[in-house]
């Protein structure tokens, strides 16, 4: 499994731009199923956000276009209407989520960067679903803090996206499992973390992949223990583990 962004044969590729974000092991498999499947059904707001942010030096960050398709039909699935996204960036799995929520549909999205989220708000907005985000700048465990402790908020959320700091996902998921509804979903992004996961001790890793790697085992760890879900992890884009709250 390369390293996001780093293999020889994916330098060049047109998926490239964004960060490869494939953890599958032939590129031209994973291009094949963007030209087949993802890019021809791709909305055309959801592929001039891409587009924008693969100009952005940042743009590793970014949710992958498979992993957006799947969000937005998983949402559809479920019939969500009541969701929560933490982690933004340029706000494509936002958008993503927005387009797949009914009319009336809620989004509470939380980012530390504003900056960022308003680079993609005007093609949110031309995409006529920016009245379902409720955009909140700053750390999100206060905002979860202050929910838990009001009652009313316990149980709402149909679907939870946690694509964030890697080392705050477990003190997320503690939050989280008391707002989510039961039956109702949080995923959590990079759960494979670049392959990473499998990587001996002594594996030439990047700095920031090896720094956030012992709290995505944990998490994982802690998440396979968890009785209180259902969990099924994926390797979709970078690994997105989907847990279902059963009590």
């Amino acid at each position: 499994m390369a390293e996001s962004g780093e293999s020889k044969e994916n330098q060049g590729g047109r998926h490239q731009e964004v960060g490869h974000k494939s953890l599958l092991q032939s590129d031209a498999l994973y291009q094949y199923i963007l030209e087949t499947s993802v890019y021809p059904r791709e909305p055309e707001a959801m592929k001039e956000l891409r587009e924008l942010t693969a100009n952005h030096p940042w743009n590793i960050m970014t949710t992958s276009a498979d992993e957006g398709q799947f969000l937005n039909m998983l949402l559809k699935l479920i019939n969500a209407k009541n969701t929560m996204e933490i982690g933004v960036y340029t706000g494509y799995s936002l958008l993503a989520t927005a387009l797949a929520l009914p009319e009336d549909g809620k989004i509470l999205a939380m980012d530390i960067n504003r900056e960022n989220y308003e680079l993609g708000l005007p093609i949110i907005q031309k995409a006529g679903v920016a009245h379902k985000i409720d955009f909140k700048e700053g750390p999100a465990l206060p905002v979860l803090d202050q929910m838990i402790e009001d009652d009313k908020f316990h149980g709402t959320f149909d679907f939870i996206f946690v694509d964030a700091d890697k080392d705050n996902y477990i003190n997320y998921h503690k939050r989280l499992i008391e707002l989510v509804k039961v039956g109702g979903l949080i995923g959590y992004d990079n759960t494979l973390w670049n392959g990473s996961v499998v990587a001996p001790p002594d594996a030439p890793l990047r700095k920031y992949v090896r720094y956030y790697r012992d709290f995505v085992l944990e998490l994982n760890k802690a998440l396979a223990a968890d009785p209180r879900i259902e969990i099924c992890m994926l390797p979709v884009g970078d690994g997105i583990t989907l847990c279902r709250r059963v009590s």
